[in-house]
């Protein structure tokens, strides 16, 4: 199990966010955190630390009134911890070399696939023609509802009509390196895993699969590993010590590497 530590922007700011808040309008979003310092100052934490596969998302769509900034900040990060960040949100096969030319390892994508409710293998395989298998993460970010886990796009706003199963992750892997799952009814909440969905990923014997979602004490991560097989990394947003929570990011780190 890994820890991929994440930095996440909104209207130009590095913050935690309950992730079933966010909202395209009025560029809204109930604030777990909102950090002094900029994405640069987590970058080089990280990089200085020797932690890989963290990612930064921008939580503006293209067109909001703080888009530039949130890209900018993103890009800053990226170059302060060149192979060391993957970068996601909003992202196209038109300007997916913007950011993976700033430093990402890898591009993280959901929404520019998803249409309808469905994914587009259309989409999907320009996608990888772009930037190649090696350098794609999918995000499949789930709700549960009464018949699953579906996949939500557009910065958690849209649930489709696409399950988290075996069938569907055996499908996509032909399409991407490793797989990033928010699940997003306990996302920045920090009130404890969804371990019906963490045991189900932790059967799958696929690509990589970076969970997160709920974690909120030392004994979440033991759950985790015992859930995931150790075989799922995590990200921990707004109970880490680096956000305003109460884990420490160093002993995370720690139990992560035993």
């Amino acid at each position: 199990m890994e820890f991929r530590p994440c930095i996440d922007i909104h209207n130009g700011r590095v913050k935690q966010i309950v992730g079933g808040s966010l909202r395209d309008t009025e560029n809204r979003a109930e604030e777990n955190y909102v950090a002094g310092e900029n994405a640069c100052f987590f970058a080089e934490i990280y990089r200085n630390a020797g932690i890989k596969g963290g990612h930064v998302i921008l939580l503006n769509p293209e067109g909001s009134q703080y888009y530039e900034n949130s890209k900018n900040q993103a890009l800053a990060a990226l170059q302060a911890y060149p192979g060391g960040l993957q970068a996601g949100g909003g992202i196209t096969p038109d300007n997916a070399f913007d950011f993976l030319e700033a430093g990402a390892s890898h591009v993280i994508v959901t929404s520019y696939v998803f249409r309808d409710g469905r994914i587009h293998f259309d989409r999907l395989k320009k996608m990888k023609e772009t930037v190649g298998r090696s350098r794609l993460v999918l995000d499949l970010s789930c709700r549960r509802m009464s018949d699953g886990y579906h996949v939500v796009t557009d910065r958690w706003q849209k649930i489709t009509d696409e399950l988290i199963g075996e069938p569907l992750l055996d499908q996509l892997s032909a399409y991407c390196d490793e797989f990033l799952i928010h699940a997003v009814d306990v996302e920045g909440r920090a009130e404890g895993i969804e371990e019906e969905l963490a045991a189900f990923l932790g059967r799958w014997e696929g690509r990589p699969v970076t969970y997160a979602g709920g974690v909120h004490s030392y004994e979440d991560l033991d759950r985790l590993r015992e859930l995931g097989r150790n075989r799922l990394n995590v990200t921990i947003g707004s109970a880490l010590d680096l956000f305003g929570g109460d884990l420490s990011w160093k002993k995370i780190l720690e139990i992560c590497e035993k």
